[in-house]
């Protein structure tokens, strides 16, 4: 059996390999990971930046108990916002949380049965929102048709010869 002599940058490139590791491993276990309302946060951001938009509709506005926290404090209450929309003939129902968007919009100004627009993810329907901190689907009330108070009468004496 032969052994052969290891040199002096062999065993620094494996020094230094393993120092590399080693940091990557405390760092992968150290980190800060995101909290939840974070990753809400990012992901309405990516919405607002990439999402495409549609008609939808808003079905109920509701309050719910969240589920406990892992430390044992109890349930806060959830202000959800109910929609549903329609894309590629896929009926899509979701809710979202706006208890944190409070600064954005008052719960008792949105009213169910209204339009909305809805923002969604293209690869991805499912994941929409209506409502971010920069931008706003709600619609402020129904559409109004405008009204002509006197419409000028039409000219039809070309129509019907004979007649005046």
């Amino acid at each position: 059996m032969t052994i052969s002599p290891t040199s002096d940058w062999e065993i620094a490139a494996g020094l230094t390999s393993i120092v590399g590791l080693g940091a990557a491993a405390l760092w992968l276990a150290f980190r800060k990971r995101p909290t939840a309302e974070e990753l809400e946060r990012a992901r309405r951001r990516l919405l607002v930046q990439s999402g495409r938009l549609v008609d939808g509709m808003l079905l109920d506005i509701c309050e719910v108990d969240a589920p406990a926290e892992p430390n044992g404090a109890a349930g806060r209450m959830l202000t959800m916002l109910v929609f549903s929309y329609r894309i590629g003939g896929v009926n899509y129902e979701c809710s979202q949380d706006i208890t944190s968007l409070s600064d954005v919009l008052v719960p008792a100004n949105v009213r169910a049965g209204f339009p909305c627009t809805v923002r969604y993810q293209p690869g991805n329907p499912q994941n929409s929102i209506v409502v971010a901190e920069e931008w706003t689907g709600l619609r402020l009330g129904l559409p109004q048709l405008p009204v002509f108070e006197d419409p000028d009468p039409l000219d039809l004496s070309h129509l019907r010869p004979g007649r005046g």
